[in-house]
């Protein structure tokens, strides 16, 4: 039997795009202040070591990607490389995390468009996604450029009014959180940078995939670092870590506090649009790897259906907005964030162990960047508030409870 695949229409341009898509809004309007509230003043080094870990993941996932060029990420290269159960335990915590990752994405959307009823917001949004991505990755491609260009523009126009500001500074308002405040936000941030994991899913319907993607990861993690560095230091400056830390709206806060309270309306504005271009491409991504478990008997088999006229796999894209439509309606935007970080975490570890074996002519790269990646994926991971950590080991422990039951069914 003949496995329908997906159309292959996107580009380096469009690929960037829909990594940056995913990245930028998150970590900016999600994760910016309980990341400060952890490590303070040091917030700058924890970006800069999420940054690390990010490319060393990015680099790890980029190599895997030209290999296996399909949907699916490293549940695909979990399962080459390593065996069945490690690509099953990636494509598990994949989904699990990212799915907590779009609610909380969908609930920043209700949190800056409209405070008093964010859950119905939030719920609204993602129905409209999931009908966008249904009739094709493309239109989500064109929608996701927009939006982009208009959040860039928001935030250049919140680091020059945040750092031309006449007003004292605050960045000395608070102390550094500590070696585990760097490392519990720098797991935080991660939340932010894993978008790029995005361009790897969607491996299928890449055009020519080994250039594609090797470009478009390292272009769109680059990019993104660059912007919130920028718009951390912006922050630091008008409000201080304290000031931050507590803010609902960080970056409403900045633009009041330099004296510029009329552009808080843009700035709210550009919040909403930057977290639904991370739920657009959110979405896009844990339906891909919902698909590719589904073709290989984990998941029920009919969620890898591919529509016969829009190309995408319509089934799996369905059932991934209701769930998270559900849970949008429900969960708590900080715990969400937590927890989606270390499922992810647990997904890059896995990917880094798989990039280490691939050989010098399957396009490896210098082992110590792999090496650091899983590190740091562990480190990070374990740094992270405790309900987190062990809600994490929980999801994960049932996933592998559940692949040892279906083995000795299938078995029996």
């Amino acid at each position: 039997m003949t496995v329908p695949e997906l159309a292959r229409t996107l580009g380096v341009r469009d690929s960037v795009l829909i990594g940056l898509g995913s990245m930028i809004g998150a970590g900016i309007f999600a994760t910016l202040a309980p990341a400060a509230q952890a490590a303070g003043t040091a917030l700058p080094l924890a970006l800069a070591v999420a940054g690390v870990v990010a490319y060393c993941n990015a680099t790890s996932s980029a190599r895997l990607a030209a290999r296996y060029p399909s949907s699916g990420g490293t549940y695909v290269y979990g399962r080459e490389r390593l065996g069945e159960f490690w690509g099953y335990l990636a494509g598990w915590g994949f989904v699990i995390g990212k799915t907590a990752s779009c609610a909380a994405i969908a609930l920043t959307v209700g949190a800056y468009a409209w405070p008093e009823h964010a859950h119905a917001v939030a719920v609204a949004s993602v129905l409209a996604l999931t009908a966008v991505n249904y009739v094709g990755v493309q239109k989500s491609a064109l929608l996701t450029r927009a939006l982009v260009a208009v959040v860039l523009t928001v935030l250049a126009v919140v680091v020059v009014v945040g750092l031309g500001s006449a007003e004292p500074s605050r960045w000395a308002d608070g102390g550094a959180g500590g070696a585990l405040g760097v490392l519990q936000a720098a797991g935080l941030l991660f939340f932010a940078f894993a978008g790029y994991a995005r361009i790897a899913t969607l491996g299928e319907e890449v055009r020519d995939p080994r250039r594609t993607i090797g470009l478009a990861i390292p272009v769109a993690l680059g990019i993104t670092l660059v912007v919130y560095t920028l718009v951390a230091a912006a922050a630091l400056k008008t409000l201080g870590p304290h000031g931050l830390a507590t803010a609902a709206d960080p970056l409403a806060q900045v633009v009041r506090a330099a004296g510029a309270p009329e552009l808080e309306p843009l700035v709210r504005v550009g919040a909403v649009l930057a977290a639904l271009g991370s739920l657009l491409a959110l979405i896009l991504g844990v339906s891909r790897t919902t698909l590719a478990m589904a073709r290989d008997g984990h998941l029920p088999r009919g969620l890898a259906a591919v529509h016969p006229r829009f190309g995408v796999p319509h089934r799996a894209e369905l059932l991934v907005g209701a769930v998270v439509a559900v849970l949008a309606a429900v969960a708590d935007l900080r715990h969400a964030i937590g927890f989606s970080s270390f499922a992810v975490l647990a997904y890059y570890l896995i990917a880094n162990c798989a990039a280490l074996t691939l050989t010098r002519e399957e396009g490896r790269a210098w082992p110590g960047i792999p090496i650091l990646g899983a590190l740091g994926c562990v480190t990070l991971g374990f740094a992270l508030p405790v309900a987190s950590v062990l809600g994490g080991l929980a999801v994960l422990g049932a996933g592998a409870l559940v692949y040892v039951a279906r083995r000795r069914g299938t078995a029996s």
